[in-house]
């Protein structure tokens, strides 16, 4: 979690949060502020009361106004340096040195200064970026400790793509990981979209209806209705996948030639589909496929309790209750290969 957050704020404002040493105080404030909000968001659901809360100012919905300022004023913050950084005629950032590799440089170039709106933006990338691929993660090495032919494939792979050899450093296998060695990564691909198909990021997600509509069921929505459409039900789904819907086959997604060869999105649910398909779909695969290659590629996993089920956390995003508690060995890149 402390790591996706990172990559989204050097993505986003170009900052280096830090949260992943934990040096940074204000980051880690942020972060436990933005999770606890993120929880309390979701058990609205739940909570027939919490409008009444809300009012009243008391109860979880006082605890998540307290979260709320924390973020605001720390985003607030940044935002603020960033302009006026930005404004800066001695610096690097200024408009003129078409230097603008974060997104929130790219708006202020369109003169888009007003506090409120690059804070949603800066807001919706953070939730968007953040839990979404660190559960996706985590759900990952999950599976590949359930099933360790798996993991070995993976790291086989890894080594062919890199040809590193076996007495490299973490150092020196993160160098050679690029667009071209993340392209050859086929199978790594398959497992993560295997992951997103048994254990979607959003397990549960809604559409407002702005209209009168009939579906193409012949069901009839009217203005106003909330429609919700569950992609971790439809990964399951036996009529959509075949019989073996509920194992963890990643060969389901390559062809004959063991190339990756993606599903229809109105199946394969995890990034919506249409006009209104996930516009981060590729920074998400960039990023998980970066962390597990060198994860993957320099340690081996298992679970720390074999016995012990995953339970899911209630929340906007599909968590794994108390974290994924790992036993981590490190690799032998000859013994990867020769295991594969």
């Amino acid at each position: 979690m402390k790591a996706t957050l990172d990559s989204v704020f050097k993505v986003i404002l170009g900052i280096d949060l830090d949260g992943l040493s934990g040096t940074h105080e204000e980051g880690a404030r942020f972060t436990d502020a933005f999770d606890k909000a993120n929880a309390i968001t979701s058990f609205r659901y739940a909570d027939f009361f919490w409008k009444i809360k809300r009012f009243l100012n008391i109860g979880s919905e006082a605890e998540l106004r307290k979260n709320i300022k924390v973020i605001d004023e720390f985003v607030y913050k940044l935002i603020k340096s960033k302009i006026e950084q930005f404004n800066d005629p001695h610096d690097d950032l200024k408009p003129q040195s078409g230097k603008k590799e974060d997104v929130l440089s790219r708006f202020l170039d369109l003169k888009e200064t007003d506090p409120k709106y690059l804070r949603d933006i800066v807001l919706n990338f953070v939730i968007a970026g953040k839990d979404t691929t660190a559960t996706t993660i985590s759900w990952f090495f999950y599976l590949l400790c359930k099933h360790p032919d798996r993991q070995e494939k993976i790291a086989k792979e890894i080594t062919e793509a890199t040809q590193v050899s076996s007495n490299s450093s973490i150092e020196e296998l993160a160098a050679k990981i690029n667009e071209e060695t993340l392209d050859k990564m086929h199978y790594l691909h398959a497992a993560l979209s295997e992951t997103l198909r048994l254990y979607p990021a959003v397990p549960v997600d809604g559409k407002s209806v702005f209209s009168d509509d009939t579906l193409p069921d012949g069901f009839s929505v009217n203005k106003g209705d909330m429609i919700a459409y569950i992609p971790y039900a439809m990964g399951r789904m036996k009529a959509l996948w075949g019989n073996d819907a509920e194992e963890f086959r990643p060969e389901r997604w390559l062809n004959k030639n063991g190339n990756f060869q993606p599903k229809s999105p109105f199946i394969f649910t995890a990034f919506q589909g249409g006009p209104r398909i996930c516009l981060g779909k590729d920074f998400a695969y960039r990023q998980m496929k970066i962390f597990s290659m060198i994860l993957l590629g320099s340690y081996k996993f298992k679970l720390n309790d074999e016995s012990k089920p995953v339970k899911y956390k209630t929340a906007l995003t599909l968590h794994i209750e108390g974290g994924l508690h790992l036993r981590v060995f490190p690799r032998s890149r000859n013994e990867a290969t020769a295991k594969a």
